[in-house]
Order: structure tokens, then C-alpha cells, then sequence
């Protein structure tokens, strides 16, 4: 039997390594790939022919709020993400979920805590959302766009020109102005004022 692979994306040395040891316990066998910023998170997951886990922490270098939830689960639409974050639980689980997130634990859980998060996505399972506030309509809008059309969105948002999403993402302006164009569409929105609007429902407020 293949070794499941499970993918570590948080930009703190010594919290990834926590992560490892829940890991570790939770499925032994498990071979384990860290990224320390959501653009190594993004291609690792791109290049993995296998990834049967993400645990990802929400702010990071490169990512915009649940922007880079919403962006792995775009690139691997099949495999589990779980969020490991200092955001307030009550506001961010819900909206993880959302984004394509399976489950949500904070930060401040214990070890056992996080070993049981992991164990309960790589069999299946998701977080209870019963008890949890509704997501918005927004937030699903955003979530069925492409990895590209995350990127352009992001690069949106970031204040960034057509033509300097262009150059990010090594493609011409022509196709930035197209994806622009179904970015809208599916946002349900009419110019770039408004979709940058809808990107702010991917912000999070952080514990300090």
C-alpha cells in the first residue's frame, strides 16, 4: 500500500514540527511535506501525484485570509483540509467550511487534540456544523472559482494592475482581463470595485 502524503502548510518552524508529531501519531506511516508559505503550499500540492491531507494554517506568507483555503481546495478539490488557526473558532470554522475546509482547530488545542483532527479527516470525516453559523452566499461564489482565477482575484485585491497580475502570473493581460470577466460572472457582481468587495469575505480577524 502507497504511504498516504500529508502536506504541512504553516510559516512557523516550531509549530510545523507540533504538526509532525500529531502526524506522527495519527497515521505513523504517513510521509510528511512542509511549506512555509502558501505559494510553496500551492505547488507542492500541484506537483504531489498523491496528497491525502492539507493542514493549513490561515495567515501566512502569501495568503489572504481564507484566500488560501479557498485556493488549495481549487488545486486539489478531492483532498481533506483541515485549518490549524489562532482566528476566533466560533467566526472562522464556519467559513473554512465555506472555502472548502473539512475541519477547524485553533491553536491553542493540545496535541491530543490535533492528532484526533488529523485521524478524523484522513477517515472521512468532517467537522460537525450543526451548531455553527450558516456560511454566506458570497463565500460559496468565491470558493467555485478556478486556482487561476483565486490568483487573479488575490492579485485584486492586493491593489495589483491588470497588467501586474499579468506579470505575477506570467500571462498575458488579455487572459487576466478574461478571467476577470468569469471572476465577475460567477461573483454576481458588475465591475472590479465590486468584486474586490466580494474578496473582502475571505478576511479573518486573528487573536493577537
Amino acid at each position: 500500500m502507497t504511504a498516504r502524503r500529508i502536506l504541512i502548510a504553516d510559516d512557523h518552524p516550531l509549530f510545523r514540527q507540533a504538526l509532525r508529531l500529531a502526524v506522527s501519531r495519527a497515521a505513523p506511516d504517513a510521509v510528511v511535506i512542509e511549506a512555509g508559505q502558501l505559494g510553496e503550499a500551492v505547488d507542492a500540492a500541484r506537483a504531489a501525484s498523491r496528497l491525502d491531507l492539507i493542514l493549513l494554517d490561515l495567515r501566512m506568507p502569501g495568503s489572504e485570509g481564507f484566500g488560501g483555503v479557498a485556493l488549495l481546495h481549487a488545486e486539489r478539490p478531492d483532498t481533506p483540509i483541515v485549518v490549524i488557526s489562532s482566528a476566533d473558532e466560533a467566526e472562522a470554522a464556519p467559513r473554512a467550511r465555506a472555502y472548502g475546509a473539512v475541519g477547524f482547530v485553533s491553536k491553542t488545542a493540545d496535541l491530543a487534540a490535533l492528532e484526533a483532527a488529523v485521524a478524523r479527516a484522513l477517515a472521512g470525516e468532517r467537522d460537525v456544523a450543526s451548531d455553527l453559523p450558516p456560511t454566506d452566499d458570497m463565500a460559496v461564489r468565491v470558493a467555485s472559482l478556478t486556482p487561476t482565477e483565486l490568483k487573479v482575484l488575490l492579485g485584486v485585491l492586493a491593489g495589483r494592475l491588470n497588467k501586474q497580475v499579468a506579470y505575477d502570473l506570467g500571462i498575458s493581460e488579455g487572459t487576466v482581463k478574461g478571467h476577470m470577466t468569469a471572476i465577475l460572472r460567477k461573483l454576481g457582481v458588475q465591475n472590479r470595485t465590486q468584486a474586490v468587495l466580494a474578496a473582502r469575505a475571505m478576511d479573518v480577524h486573528f487573536a493577537d
